[in-house]
């Protein structure tokens, strides 16, 4: 059975937090670093010593870059590497190669499963360090990082280059598509980690995972993730002559669903730490901001229509639209003060749009609403539309067991079947 270590977070000498974490397309939640492991003593009679030194290796390699990384994740720059690559990049990588040989601990029963004692460094949790004597933590661990540096590989993609006539800045469509083939890998990252790596820890283990690694976390992240991709194809909807404002809407109240069911798993979860808190606010930033575009949109589609109350109930929409902007703007600001410090880059996409449509379009196909409070004009709004939502995951597997660990059967270090 696992145990678990516990360490508060007194001085914060090993949990470093970046006052300013520059502009924030995509929320990040800082890194959870791995804490330098010796791999030796508990397994040198039980495996072979390239092998121990490989799973050393390969570990070091993580904590390294893990701990040169974490302060700067989300700021953008153009760091080349001996690899010839990011360190992002260069980081993933290394949790790809470590992954197939950690494998070789929680594969088949191994008995060796629990003479580890894994220790990370937490982010969204007040207690600064979690150590567990379970594989299956390592590999929790390590799908969480890999969604998260993955987060920040989609928010470098998306900070807006300056265009060539130094004025409008720009994404390109390359990056656009990019970002959500991102967005739905770290998706599957996470859902794995809640469908198939969180039952492997016994009930005990599971109630003591730090805030960062439990199911509403992993979950909420999942759901920031296909909400965002969800973001971004309604950019590029919104761009397009072709998208219908049929097709504009199904995006938006879909992006609600996602940003609401992603609230619903972490607003009550007691994140109140540094990171944590301006999780939650990024959340209902989102949540607010993709209600004030679905409104917009649909309030457009219903001024359209020849119903009783058409011109009513899209008036009513359309003043919901205008509410919801002005609560999103509210909640932008308190997640970029609240510190670490944030700010938005230049806006582009479905945000631009929607500062510069609702306030022009309101005030102009609307009329004796002036008197109408918050609450009244909340209660006027007619129900959205609710569609099935058509982001998924990416269905993620975890990679073979490396083969050096194949000749190990003979050991009696897995049971026999």
């Amino acid at each position: 059975m696992g145990c678990l270590l516990s360490t508060p977070d007194v001085a914060g000498e090993t949990r470093r937090r970046p006052k300013n974490i520059g502009e924030i397309v995509v929320f990040v939640p800082g890194l959870r670093i791995p804490m330098p492991l010796d791999f030796a003593q508990p397994l040198g009679d039980g495996l072979s010593k390239s092998l121990v030194e490989r799973l050393s290796a390969l570990r070091t390699r993580i904590v390294v870059m893990a701990g040169q990384e974490a302060p700067m994740t989300t700021k953008r720059r153009r760091t080349a590497t001996q690899h010839g690559g990011s360190t992002l990049a260069d980081l993933q990588q290394g949790l790809e190669d470590y992954l197939p040989v950690l494998l070789g601990l929680v594969e088949n029963g191994n008995q060796l499963k629990h003479n580890l004692q894994f220790c990370w460094v937490n982010q969204e949790d007040e207690v600064e360090e979690t150590t567990m004597s379970d594989s299956w933590y390592e590999v929790l661990s390590v799908l969480q990082l890999m969604a998260i540096l993955s987060l920040s590989q989609a928010n470098l993609l998306l900070l807006p280059n300056t265009s060539a006539d130094g004025y409008q800045s720009k994404v390109s469509e390359e990056c656009k598509r990019a970002s959500i083939d991102i967005f739905l890998k770290a998706a599957g990252y996470l859902d794995f980690a809640v469908q198939q790596v969180l039952p492997q820890l016994p009930s005990e283990l599971r109630k003591d995972l730090p805030l960062d690694l439990t199911e509403g976390v992993l979950k909420a992240l999942c759901l920031q993730a296909l909400g965002q991709g969800v973001e971004i194809q309604l950019g590029m909807a919104i761009d397009s002559i072709k998208a219908t404002l049929a097709v504009k809407r199904r995006l938006a109240c879909e992006m609600v669903k996602y940003w609401h069911q992603a609230q619903e798993h972490i607003m009550d979860l007691p994140l109140a730490n540094g990171w944590g808190e301006k999780h939650k606010l990024f959340i209902r930033w989102k949540h607010v901001e993709a209600k004030a575009v679905a409104y917009y949109l649909h309030g457009l589609i219903l001024e359209e229509g020849n119903a009783e109350k058409s011109a009513e109930n899209a008036a009513a929409a359309l003043h919901a639209a205008e509410e919801y902007l002005k609560e999103s703007k509210k909640a932008c600001d308190s997640f970029h003060m609240t510190p670490p410090a944030s700010c938005n880059p230049p806006l582009w996409g479905a945000s631009k749009y929607l500062s510069e449509r609702i306030p022009k379009d309101v005030s102009s196909k609307t009329f004796n609403w002036d008197s109408q409070n918050h609450e009244m004009i909340m209660q006027l709004a007619p129900a959205l539309p609710d569609f099935v939502l058509s982001l998924k995951p990416d269905d993620y597997q975890l990679p073979s067991m490396d083969p050096s660990w194949n000749d190990l059967q003979v050991q009696n270090l897995f049971p026999t079947k």
